[in-house]
């Protein structure tokens, strides 16, 4: 009888619904999970790869000198309050709590050091065709963009 009353417990807690463990949708827990999450992803790298990828638009003799000036110029806490401050906005407690449990482990941090060569390898065909699908649309509706600058 002891084992049945286990086993319908057990299959009580499987059948319960998820819902029923998720994390209250609070400021302070969006807060606490997103600099969770800020812990694996730290702002500072995805700012220091934009730094790389500006500078790569400069002449290859420049772009070490105006990148170390940049990333000094750089001011690391505004780009991890408005980091934090965009992921509390956006995300739940719950999409928080997931997204830093998955960089935080192997799997996640293996997919983040991918990221950058991914991006590399996309980005150009991607703009490519955003920038052709523009100026498409431009002739169509004769509406103009204004110029990059």
């Amino acid at each position: 009888m002891v084992s049945f009353a286990r086993l319908f417990c057990l299959g009580l807690l499987i059948g319960y619904p998820v819902s029923a463990f998720a994390l209250d949708d609070t400021p302070q827990n969006r807060a606490q999970e997103a600099a969770r999450y800020l812990q694996a992803v730290p702002p500072d790298s995805a700012a220091a790869d934009m730094v790389k990828n500006i500078a790569l638009s400069l002449p290859e003799q420049q772009q070490k000198t105006f990148a170390a000036a940049m990333q000094k110029s750089l001011n690391a806490g505004a780009v991890k309050a408005a980091a934090q401050a965009g992921l509390v906005k956006v995300f739940t407690a719950d999409e928080l709590k997931a997204l830093a449990d998955f960089y935080s482990g192997a799997l996640g941090k293996s997919a983040m050091a991918k990221m950058a060569a991914y991006m590399t390898e996309s980005m150009p065909a991607i703009e490519k065709e955003v920038d052709a699908a523009a100026e498409k649309a431009e002739k169509e509706t004769g509406i103009k963009l204004e110029a990059k600058q």
